[in-house]
């Protein structure tokens, strides 16, 4: 629950603002409000959130403009909610420095779920909760053990391509983000032109892992955005 964390939302909308200011309350969070980037911009710097929620059609400035903004100096985790359907604004917003993003309209289980994943990712590193360098990443019957360079599925060792165990690897130590494909190829592979070598390898990863590849269970495609490897949920 969210105990002393403070959630800023950003929505110029009065009704959607208080229906989620009443769903982050319910659920014990502190709520910071704001109608216009600029606001935003001065509230974030004022009371420096846990987390912030922004809608990108603001009255005063685009709301990829206040992410750019921001990233120049907070790295508070930002979810964006917005009614734009393109895939390209997603991808954009991601790029820039966006931790997840919701499409309204929206559930309250799947608004507080993506929170709670965006607070645990807050220092987005391999480490976990103590400070400790995280070793072992574990979703149901799916193992990723990074020292060993290791997946296992039931106990079973998973032969993978050094690349296949890469892109495993990265998705796993980011669990419950989105990746984008520009993303992961600049890591795999350090360019950005690599996409049909990313879905041949992201399809014989789903063949190794999955029961039904066409139904992943461990690695979800956010279509024409990138992919997000899904993790335990936790309170």
């Amino acid at each position: 629950m969210g105990i002393n964390q403070f959630v800023l939302v950003v929505e110029d909308e009065e009704g959607i603002g208080r229906f989620i200011q009443a769903v982050l309350e319910a659920s014990d969070y502190k709520v910071l409000s704001a109608k216009t980037g600029k606001e935003a911009l001065r509230v974030a710097a004022s009371y420096t959130p846990d987390l912030i929620l922004l809608d990108l059609g603001l009255p005063d400035m685009d709301g990829l403009e206040l992410l750019k903004s921001l990233r120049h100096w907070s790295s508070i985790p930002v979810i964006v909610v917005s009614a734009r359907l393109h895939e390209r604004e997603k991808v954009e917003a991601l790029d820039l420095g966006a931790d997840d993003y919701i499409t309204k309209p929206f559930g309250t289980s799947e608004l507080l779920a993506r929170i709670r994943t965006a607070l645990r990712h807050r220092n987005n590193n391999l480490t976990n909760e103590q400070g400790q360098e995280m070793t072992i990443f574990q979703f149901d019957d799916l193992q990723v053990n990074f020292l060993k360079r290791q997946v296992t599925l039931n106990g079973v060792e998973i032969h993978f391509t050094p690349i296949e165990y890469k892109i495993v690897a990265l998705l796993a130590s980011h669990a419950g983000k989105v990746l984008t494909h520009d993303f992961i190829m600049h890591e795999i592979w350090a360019y950005a032109n690599e996409n049909q070598a990313l879905r041949v390898n992201m399809s014989n990863i789903r063949r190794k892992i999955e029961a039904n590849p066409a139904e992943p269970h461990y690695i979800r495609t956010e279509v024409g955005v990138g992919y997000r490897m899904l993790e335990p949920e936790r309170d």
